[in-house]
């Protein structure tokens, strides 16, 4: 079995995808020989990752100025007990 991306090509007035030759003679492959092709588009990694995100609501309303002039004072005030 070969497992290979590529990207779909104009060929004419069809469209191709072009496999490598290697991985054709590690399989003992030719031309004419018939073989069945499933086509998955790939996905992008970042947008699985991320993609969860973009109906996420935030859990405050506070803006990011504000958020790190909270955790400055948090840190000083701990500091201050040392």
């Amino acid at each position: 079995m070969i497992k290979a991306t590529g990207r779909i090509r104009a060929w004419g007035n069809s469209f191709g995808i072009v496999l490598p030759k290697d991985e054709l003679k590690a399989e003992n492959l030719g031309v004419n020989d018939e073989v069945e092709i499933i086509v998955k588009r790939k996905e992008n990694p970042l947008r699985a990752a991320f993609g969860f995100l973009k109906n996420a609501k935030p859990k405050t309303t506070k803006s990011t100025d504000e958020l790190l002039k909270e955790i400055d004072e948090e840190l000083d005030s701990r500091y201050d007990e040392l």
